[in-house]
This record gives structure tokens, sequence and C-alpha cells, in this order.
């Protein structure tokens, strides 16, 4: 009897787990997988109509691979930058003329815990049409004769907010990076500087080299990431910079939709059509199912 009592203390201790992760977890993502095969407004009844919603997703209406392609635009850009920057950043805090380390990591870090409302807002208000910031000051200058029409034109709005994930997102990989440097072996510098080789020389032949298995992983979380941009571009899109009292969803010429901002837009926008929303969810799982089993790949062949 003592035997079968301690066999279930484990699942008694894991009960509580278990119970809210099928509550909470578990039945949601089943629940919504059904939901993609029917046509469902939300209140009323709901219309079995099999694989239909997945196959609306290959009609352009749907805007979903434009969506997808404006996700992986966004993501191609901005992460190497941020990459870049966040590993230089971290050279320079981690040298040892830099002084006041802990501040200058802090006020770099701070950007990427902002709340995506506040950087959304923020970046409004610099890059508004007629009373923004940025225009103010190309104004005074005498580099432009009016103000830019920074987020109604395609090609400027897919600028500023390659920026603003830039300047949001390079705090994020610095960390790593320092911390990926901290764990660089000294003595394999200090043997490099013994032998003749300048810093320059070190850090491409040691520093970077080690630094491999840090930059995948960033590379890998940084693209799962990417493909849930959300908050930001709709956002920053969807403000008084626009010019307009009503936004046009993801910005002039859908340029900026993001695939998330297209399932949230068709699920709980003016067309409330929860199953092909839930759709558009399960063809971006799919997505990112498949980069993050390259990435699996990448980073186990990396280790080998």
């Amino acid at each position: 009897m003592h035997t079968v009592k301690k066999n279930w203390a484990p699942y008694a201790f894991l009960s509580p787990y278990m119970l809210f992760y099928t509550v909470f977890g578990l039945f949601p993502i089943v629940f919504s997988f059904y939901v993609s095969l029917t046509s469902w407004d939300g209140i009323g009844d709901k219309t079995f109509v099999g694989l239909a919603n997945y196959k609306y997703l290959f009609d352009p209406d749907s805007h979903f691979f434009q969506s997808v392609g404006n996700t992986l635009l966004f993501v191609a850009v901005t992460l190497p930058l941020q990459m870049a920057i966040g590993l230089l950043v971290a050279t320079l805090l981690y040298s040892r003329w830099v002084k006041w380390k802990g501040f200058f990591q802090l006020v770099n870090f701070m950007p990427y815990i902002v709340t995506p409302v506040a950087v959304g807002l923020l970046f409004n208000l610099l890059f508004d049409w007629q009373a923004g910031f940025v225009n103010k000051v190309l104004l005074q200058l005498g580099l432009v004769d009016e103000g830019v029409y920074w987020l109604g034109e395609p090609l400027y709005a897919r600028i500023v907010i390659a920026v603003m994930l830039i300047w949001k997102g390079f705090g994020y990989t610095m960390v790593f990076y320092l911390a990926g440097m901290a764990n660089v072996p000294k003595d394999l510098h200090e043997a490099a500087y013994v032998d003749g080789a300048s810093g320059l020389r070190a850090f491409f032949s040691i520093t970077l080299p080690l630094l491999k298995p840090v930059t995948v992983f960033i590379v890998i979380t940084g693209i799962i990431g990417g493909l849930q941009l959300l908050e930001e571009p709709m956002l920053l899109l969807g403000g008084s910079g626009m010019g307009s009292s009503v936004a046009v969803i993801g910005g002039p010429d859908r340029c900026c939709l993001t695939t998330v901002w297209n399932m949230y837009d068709t699920a709980y926008g003016s067309t409330t059509r929860y199953g092909l929303g839930a759709a558009i969810a399960y063809g971006l799982c799919l997505i990112i199912a498949a980069f993050s089993f390259a990435g699996a790949r990448l980073y186990k062949g990396d280790s080998e």
C-alpha cells in the first residue's frame, strides 16, 4: 500500500499544472483547429466547411502570402542589423576602456523592455506627417521643402518600422553577446597578443568564432519572434501619423501588414471571420515550425 502511494505522489504534484494546461492550453489549441474548419462569426452557429479556409489562404484577397512576405522582409532586414549593432555595442562595453558599463548596458537594453504600445506611440509622434519631430528638424535644416509623408508611402513606412524594430531589438542581442564574450577564455587572447596579433585580428579569429553558438541562438529566436510581429506596426500605422481618421489596415498598399496583424484583423476586425483567422494562425504555426526545425538542425550541427 505504501508503494502505491509513493508511485502516485509525482502525479499528485503534477495534477494542478496538467489541469491548468488542459483547460488553458490544450483545449484552446484543439478548439481553434476545429474553428479553422468552420465558418463562424463568433456569435451564430458554426458551419463546417472543411479545408475551405485553408484553400482561401492561397487567394490574393486573403492577403496571407502578402503578409508572410512582409513579415519575412522585416525579419531579413532588421535581424542582421540588430545583431551587428548588438555585437558592436557588446564589444565596446566589454572592452577595458569603457567606464560605467552597467549604466550603458541598462540604457541600451531599455528599449527592449519598453512596452510595444509606448514604442508605437513614440515613433508615431516622431514621424507624424504634420507635427512630427523628424519633419520639424528636416524643415529647420532646409533639407526638405515640406513635411515628408513618412507613414503614407510604402517605402518610407517600411523604413520607419525597420528603424523602430532595430532600435528596440539590438539591446536583446547585446545582452547575449556580452554573456558569450564573458565565457571566452582570456588565455586565448593573451596568447594571441603575445604572438603579435592585433585586437581586430584576435576578435575575428578567436572571439567571433567562439560566439557562433550564441549567434545561432539569436538567429533562431529572432526569426521566431519576428514572425509574430504585431503590436509595433499596428500601433504605429493606426495612429494620427497616417494623416486620416481611418487608418488603412497594414499601412499604404498593405505594405506593412504582418501575418499576425492579418490574423487579428480577419478574426477581430471588421469581418469577424473566426474560422479564416484560425486558419491563418495555423498557417503561421506551420511556417514557424519549419524555421524552428531548420534552426534546431543548424544548432545540432553546430554543436557537433
